[in-house]
């Protein structure tokens, strides 16, 4: 019998000739255009670009489907009485025209939280401060491995709301959350995932609070049925436990923990732990990945897939996952083995950390460095100082991340050199007139692109395609 989604011809139904707000035209939000265009929505685009700056083809498709539309300067003077407002991730539903629709009793809502409402199928959510992608990438590759028909969206991926007919009960949408598409959402997925939480994003959330409130939406929505995976090791974290309204199961790679999953340095391990008793589970020097941080990516990956698919599935995935691009990507390695990595993720301290301890020697010449995103960069100081032999610097960054370290070098007798670049081009150039051979240069930033770069991404190739240029 052909599976009929009920829930989709109801919400289909709704927005049929309602007054529906489109905010942002980004990867999330375009193909709502053609989908509520079909249902004969009365569809208004608004968008903080000036219309020169925005793709022609789409502004051409709003001008045809007769929308309105309100670009640039003061865009959402005009966001009045609508029925249901489809908000983009980086317009946080605090803000005050927002607040005042929600107000007269408008439905604020995203592509992405539609999906988990909507979707007919078992939905998988991943989200943290650090970890996200890989541990997302991991547990769709082992459902697509075991033979499920899957579905990977939110940060990454592919956007899903116009798929959600496509969708049957068998299948599984695995998707990345981060703090902005979680705010305010009113569902959570079935099984959630919170690999860490640290400080991020607080040039855009008002306070630290209220970036660990959107991330425990992924779970404050579940029943008593849902399976919540937590990092014990992480204080904050291990705290959410105690709200959760689901099953619980936590992952540690510092603490000895009787129940759960645990990541043992020792040996290599990653091991189940139940009434004291531990049984392997995979050994993670099998890997292609290094760095404790992703053998717990790899245990979260386990804990969310094992009791959906064979064991075979996920020992064949997680041994030949080379990782995911711009994530202690190896980029190049010279004649005198010097080894060039490509870590542009790292946008936060933290990330930048793991990345440093991913590696057993300590010859590192970093990279780093970049737009200020309003964090700590206190914490830096004694990695780079253990991990490191140079450390070259660029961006807004600079200053926090160089006072980190002469700080901390003030307790040590340690000579470090610091350098000082104004592009991307220069550090590279540096970089590969410093090194010697066995060394490790990692591009790490430890802060956000947005000063010289449209995203990590762009960076990480300007960086890769700079490495092939230069390094020979």
């Amino acid at each position: 019998m052909e599976y009929i989604n009920e829930k989709l011809i109801q919400f289909n139904n709704y927005l049929k000739g309602r007054k529906v707000a489109i905010i942002g035209l980004g990867v999330s939000n375009i193909p709502l255009i053609d989908y509520l265009h079909d249902l004969k929505a009365e569809v208004t685009i608004f968008e903080g670009k000036e219309i020169d700056n925005i793709d022609k083809k789409i502004v051409d498709k709003i001008v045809n489907y007769g929308m309105r539309f309100s670009f640039g300067k003061g865009y959402l003077d005009k966001l009045v009485g609508f029925d249901i407002i489809f908000r983009s991730p980086s317009c946080l539903p605090t803000i005050p025209e927002l607040v005042e629709e929600a107000e007269r009793g408008a439905i604020i809502t995203t592509e992405i939280e539609m999906v988990i409402e909507l979707c007919p199928g078992l939905v998988i959510g991943v989200t943290g401060s650090d970890g996200k992608t890989t541990t997302t990438t991991l547990i769709y590759e082992i459902l697509k491995k075991d033979g499920y028909n899957c579905f990977l969206g939110g940060n990454i991926g592919n956007p899903l709301f116009t798929k959600i007919g496509e969708m049957l009960p068998e299948d599984i949408v695995v998707l990345e959350l981060s703090s902005f598409q979680l705010m305010n959402m009113k569902v959570s997925p079935k099984i959630s995932v919170i690999t860490n939480i640290t400080p991020n994003h607080l040039n855009v959330h008002s306070s630290m609070e209220e970036y660990i409130e959107a991330k425990k939406t992924i779970y404050k929505y579940q029943d008593e049925n849902g399976l919540l995976i937590l990092n014990y090791d992480n204080e904050i974290t291990r705290e959410c436990g105690k709200d959760a309204p689901g099953n619980i199961v936590y992952f540690s790679s510092k603490n000895k923990i009787s129940d759960g999953y645990l990541v043992d340095t020792e040996d290599g391990k990653i091991k189940v732990c139940e009434n004291g008793l531990r049984k392997h589970v995979f050994d993670t020097r099998n890997m292609k990945l290094r760095g404790v941080h992703n053998f717990e990516n790899a245990c979260c990956a386990i804990i969310a897939t094992k009791d959906l698919v064979k064991k075979e599935s996920i020992d064949e995935v997680l041994t030949e996952f080379k990782g995911v691009e711009h994530r202690l990507e190896l980029v190049k390695e010279t004649k005198n083995r010097v080894k060039w990595y490509n870590d542009s993720v790292s946008s936060s301290p933290t990330r930048t950390i793991a990345g440093l301890n991913a590696f057993a020697l300590k010859n590192i010449i970093l990279i780093a460095g970049g737009y200020d995103k309003n964090l700590d960069y206190t914490v830096l100081g004694k990695p780079i100082i253990d991990n490191c032999k140079a450390l070259i610097l660029l961006g807004q960054t600079s200053d926090k991340i160089e006072k980190a370290v002469n700080d901390q070098l003030k307790k040590s007798k340690k000579e470090f050199p610091i350098y000082r670049c104004d592009t991307l081009k220069e550090t590279v150039e540096k970089a590969n007139n410093i090194s010697i051979k066995g060394d490790i240069v990692l591009f790490s930033p430890a802060s956000a692109s947005f000063d010289m770069f449209k995203n990590f991404a762009e960076r990480g190739d300007i960086f890769k395609s700079y490495v092939n240029e230069i390094v020979k």
